[in-house]
């Protein structure tokens, strides 16, 4: 048994025992055995191991968790996104010019797109990353591009209910019949969660509960897209069906926040549904972006993702989401990266990612830089140095 020790680590972000919120530690190491981590401690004392990796002084943190994007498309809408640079709003209508090209596209013009992005991401210390379906929208599509997601990640999500495709137009019942029937059977043995998009021009609250009512039947875990675009009943409904996350949550009522944060653990470690915000797309669609400071006083469990996809956020940098949480959102640079790493965690159900702690999947990042505070202080500087997955480096 193999095993690897990282060591000189000015700084440690464990997200567990250690000094303030993120459990730091100086001065440490971390010692790998058959890519989990299995001591932590004072680099002074750490066991001998067959390899060292010497972090040089510089800041090692727990992998990003992405736990939300959209990587199998086909295709771009650079010009839509410029058309909203120039004043046109966005309003979630370009989805389907994406379907066009996806369904359009052959198999390994996706898996090459998919592992493009995903390559990208994990360059930027993304180690963890949920890949939805979305653009196919017919159950062959659907199948397909949940399978070639599934060569990427474990954590797939089912997304027929993206928006009501062309053909269904005038047909929504009818459409959303195929995609709790044929279509969920279909994508059931490649997908680990449900998810639908809960908004005016795509789906409304009691066929999205139908929708995820069904896919929780099928074994599947709850998400939902919610609150982004206006007011609604979206996150509500997650909480009743007891989701995993409710992502985007741009538009909140007192209502919105207090079904949120009366999911909280009894032993206050958070609540068990999260709110995972992604700023990429208030970026991207220059929208207001979601209050995290409220929802965090009010004792409710926050993520950062990318959301990554080609309409509204073509982002696959957790770090650039990390900096606009600080900057846009009144989130510390502390909480900001524990969203973008326990808590993307806690958004997949996960306790093994995301921490630094013995016992966990052996996912870190070492910066060049002395402190995880670079990531917001200094925005868009490639500051990812090395990149390990499971104690290997990719």
């Amino acid at each position: 048994m193999s095993s690897l020790l990282v060591d000189n680590i000015g700084e440690l972000v464990t997200n567990g025992a250690g000094e303030g919120p993120l459990g730091i530690r100086r001065n440490a190491a971390v010692l790998v055995e058959e890519g989990r981590v299995v001591w932590v401690g004072p680099s002074p004392y750490a066991p001998a191991a067959d390899r060292r990796l010497d972090a040089g002084g510089a800041a090692v943190l727990p992998g990003f968790v992405d736990s939300h994007a959209h990587l199998v498309f086909a295709g771009d809408r650079a010009a839509e996104f410029a058309a909203r640079m120039a004043g046109q709003p966005y309003t979630g209508g370009g989805i389907r010019t994406t379907v066009g090209a996806t369904r359009a596209a052959t198999d390994n013009e996706l898996r090459a797109t998919v592992r493009r992005l995903r390559g990208e991401a994990l360059r930027q210390g993304t180690t963890t990353m949920e890949i939805k379906s979305g653009y196919g929208l017919t159950v062959a599509d659907e199948a397909r591009s949940l399978r070639i997601a599934a060569e990427s990640s474990t954590e797939t999500t089912f997304l027929g209910a993206h928006v009501v495709p062309a053909e269904y137009a005038d047909r929504p019942d009818d459409y959303v019949s195929l995609v709790c029937g044929p279509m969920l059977a279909a994508a059931t043995p490649y997908a680990k969660w449900v998810d639908v998009f809960c908004e005016r021009g795509a789906f409304d609250v009691d066929h999205a509960r139908a929708i995820l009512a069904c896919g929780q039947a099928a074994g599947l875990g709850v998400r939902i897209h919610a609150n982004q675009l206006g007011p609604g009943a979206g996150v509500r409904l997650g909480v009743e069906l007891d989701a995993a996350s409710v992502d985007h949550c741009t538009h909140l009522s007192d209502a919105d926040v207090d079904a949120l944060a009366g999911t909280a653990h009894s032993d206050g470690s958070g609540t068990r549904t999260v709110a995972t915000l992604l700023p990429g797309a208030e970026f991207s669609t220059r929208s207001p972006y979601p209050d995290a400071r409220r929802l965090l006083d009010a004792g409710v469990t926050v993520a950062l993702a990318t959301d990554c996809n080609p309409g509204s956020s073509y982002t696959s940098s957790m770090p650039f989401c990390v900096a606009l949480a600080v900057r846009e959102m009144r989130m510390t640079p502390a909480e900001a990266v524990w969203a973008a790493t326990a808590g993307g965690a806690r958004a997949l159900r996960r306790d093994d990612i995301g921490v630094l702690t013995p016992g966990a999947r052996a996912d870190l990042v070492v910066l060049d830089a002395p402190s995880y505070l670079h990531l917001a202080y200094r925005p868009g500087v490639p500051l990812i140095r090395q990149v390990m997955r499971n104690g290997v480096t990719p």
